[in-house]
C-alpha cells in the first residue's frame, strides 16, 4: 500500500458542520412542537406539567376562541402589510447604501464601516423617547409610518454590512465592464450587481420580515386604535385570559409564527450554499 492509501482520512468539513447545524435544529424544533402541541389542548385544562408533544383529545377550539376573543385574523393582516412594506424598503435601502459604499475610497469606506458598527452597538431603548417625539410632533403617531420609516435609513445598519460584504465580493471584472460599456452607477447596481447577490438579498429580506413582524415595543408605543394593532400586540391580549387559557395563546402563537415559518421556507433555497457558493454572493 502507498503512503497515501495507508493515512487516514480525514472527516469531512460539509459532514461536520451537517451534523451541527441538524443539532441545533432539532434544538429549536423542540419549542415549536410543544406550542403546536399545546395549541391542541383543551381550553380550560390546566398546563402540563411536563414536555407534552402529543395532547390527549385534541380539539381545535383553542384557534377558534382565539379568533372569537381577539382580532387575531385582522392584526396579522396589519403584521404582513407593515412586515411587507418594511422588507421592501429596507431591501432597496440597504442595498443603495451597501453599493454606494463600494464606490467610495478605502479610507472613506473604512470610516463609514466604524460609524456602522457603533450605531449598531446603540441599544434601540436609547431612541425610543427622540423617536416618539418626532412622530408625534409630525402628527403620525397611530399610524404605520413610524413602523415602516426605519427602513428608509436600511432597517438596521447590519443589512447595509452585509450588503457591503456581498458587493465587495463580486469580480471586480464585472463591475468595471459594466462601466466601460457607459453604465451609470444606477444601472450597474440594478442590472449586473443585485443578480449575482440574491442569496443575501433572500437573507437581509428574512431578516427584515422578521424583525419587522416581531417588533412589539414600537406598536405598543405607536399605536393606540385596535383595528391597526399588529400580531404582537393582539397575543399580549390572549396572555392576559389566564393559565387555565393557554392552549387559546398557543393557537394564537402558532397564527402568528405561521408567516415567519413560510417565508423562512421560500427564502430557503437562496440562503443555504449550494455547488460550493456562499450565501453572501448568492
Amino acid at each position: 500500500m502507498t503512503e497515501r492509501q495507508d493515512a487516514p482520512r480525514r472527516p469531512r468539513p460539509r459532514r461536520a458542520w451537517g451534523l451541527g447545524a441538524a443539532l441545533t435544529s432539532v434544538l429549536f424544533l423542540f419549542p415549536l412542537l410543544a406550542m403546536l402541541s399545546g395549541s391542541f389542548r383543551e381550553p380550560g385544562l390546566a398546563p402540563p406539567t411536563g414536555l407534552e408533544l402529543f395532547p390527549p383529545d385534541p380539539t381545535v377550539q383553542g384557534y377558534r376562541d382565539a379568533l372569537t376573543l381577539v382580532p387575531l385574523a385582522r392584526s396579522v393582516v396589519n403584521s404582513l402589510a407593515v412586515a411587507v412594506g418594511f422588507t421592501l424598503i429596507a431591501v432597496l435601502s440597504a442595498s443603495w447604501a451597501g453599493f454606494a459604499l463600494t464606490q467610495m475610497s478605502q479610507r472613506t469606506r473604512r470610516r463609514v464601516v466604524i460609524f456602522l458598527v457603533v450605531v449598531l452597538m446603540i441599544p434601540v431603548s436609547a431612541v425610543w423617547l427622540a423617536r416618539f417625539a418626532m412622530f408625534r410632533a409630525a402628527n403620525l403617531t397611530d399610524t404605520y409610518a413610524p413602523l415602516i420609516a426605519p427602513a428608509l435609513i436600511g432597517g438596521s445598519p447590519l443589512f447595509v454590512l452585509l450588503y457591503l460584504l456581498a458587493f465587495r465580493r463580486l469580480p471586480s471584472d464585472v463591475l468595471d465592464a459594466a462601466r466601460l460599456e457607459g453604465s451609470t452607477p444606477w444601472q450597474t447596481w440594478r442590472n449586473v450587481a443585485m443578480p449575482l447577490v440574491k442569496g443575501t438579498t433572500a437573507a437581509v429580506a428574512l431578516l427584515a420580515f422578521a424583525v419587522s413582524w416581531a417588533n412589539f415595543i414600537d406598536p405598543l408605543l405607536y399605536l393606540s386604535t385596535e383595528e391597526r394593532f399588529t400580531a404582537p400586540l393582539i397575543l399580549r391580549s390572549l396572555e392576559q385570559l389566564g393559565p387555565t387559557n393557554w392552549p387559546v395563546l398557543l393557537a394564537g402563537a402558532v397564527a402568528v409564527t405561521a408567516p415567519v415559518v413560510v417565508a423562512f421556507g421560500a427564502a430557503l433555497r437562496l440562503i443555504v450554499p449550494r455547488r460550493g457558493v456562499g450565501w453572501l454572493g448568492g
